[in-house]
């Protein structure tokens, strides 16, 4: 199912267009605070702060005039739809990620059919704009519930971006595709980016290891990624990230409070580098995608001979 032939010829990293993605949850939404916030505590016991942090993101966009796909959480949607409408009314494009933040591979196809459902028609009530791109949370498609991909289809998605071809405690197959690719089941798979080196595909997509990493290092690994592979890059990251004075939860192992608050200080003006050093646009417009995805074209015609070479390795 590998996707990629050959790189493309003389690519330039500095016009090549790239997909910068947000996913809408809160600090307590996330699995590594699974372990000690229970789902009746959202927005109760642990204060809602995305909305703050997420016009901040949209802030950081609108300066760098970027364009970006937000995957919404549907619990957010319902809790904050201002905040919905108003990320819309910047032109960014508006995807799902699920409503209430359950792993895709721990539910059942009905009870994933319903959450993702519910998601998808309430932030296109409140944004007038259809949602045809999903991320399963914790990027929780795999090798045990390859029917989500069936589900999604039928609900009218084009796209999904939820799988990792890594080798991690939480989620991942390595051994699954790196680069867009449409699935026998009729949609598209867009999978978080990887290096692959000494036989093992290194995680270069975001979030945490983009914390982890110094930045320089990051800059290199995704420069690296477009040179070797000839694709876009895909980059992803939470408004949690750029909060560094979100309460911190006690009673958590020491791998999770590593992984959760490592260089949250710091992500803010690593953001602020990354839109600086390479040019950035929403999923649909980097990897054409529309209701009718074989007759798409490039919207910037900047990188449009480079991209035609590109998606031509994609179809």
């Amino acid at each position: 199912m590998e996707s990629l032939n050959t790189p493309a010829p003389n690519l330039n990293v500095d016009t090549i267009v790239n997909a910068m993605t947000i996913d809408v949850e809160d600090y307590f939404h996330v699995s590594a605070l699974a372990e000690v916030i229970k789902p009746n505590e959202w927005g109760k016991k642990y204060p809602l702060r995305v909305e703050k942090s997420t016009q901040r993101i949209l802030e950081l966009l609108d300066n760098h005039q970027t364009k970006a796909t937000f995957f919404i959480l549907g619990w957010i949607a319902e809790a904050c739809p201002s905040l919905i409408k108003e990320i819309a009314s910047h032109g960014h494009e508006v995807a799902s990620h699920g409503f209430a933040h359950q792993q895709a591979n721990k539910q059942s196809p009905a009870v994933f059919r319903d959450d993702v459902a519910k998601s998808k028609a309430l932030i296109e009530s409140l944004t007038g704009k259809p949602v045809v791109g999903y991320r399963a949370p914790s990027f929780s498609i795999d090798t045990s519930n390859t029917w989500a991909f069936d589900v999604l289809k039928e609900l009218g998605f084009l796209y999904t971006s939820s799988t990792y071809p890594v080798k991690h405690d939480l989620y991942g197959v390595p051994d699954w595709p790196r680069f867009k690719h449409r699935r026998p089941e009729g949609i598209c798979e867009i999978p978080i980016p990887t290096l692959n080196k000494w036989g093992n595909n290194i995680p270069i997509g975001g979030g945490g290891y983009f914390r982890f990493y110094p930045y320089r290092l990051s800059r290199y690994l995704i420069q690296s990624f477009i040179k070797e592979t000839g694709q876009p890059y895909s980059f992803y990251f939470h408004p949690w990230e750029i909060d560094p004075h979100q309460p911190r939860v006690a009673g958590i192992t020491r791998k999770s409070q590593f992984r959760h608050y490592l260089n949250l200080n710091k992500m803010e003006s690593r953001l602020e580098r990354l839109l600086q050093d390479f040019k950035w646009n929403s999923m649909s417009h980097v990897y054409q995608l529309s209701r009718h995805e074989d007759n798409a074209k490039s919207i910037n015609t900047e990188v449009n001979r480079e991209r035609a070479f590109i998606m031509g390795q994609l179809r």
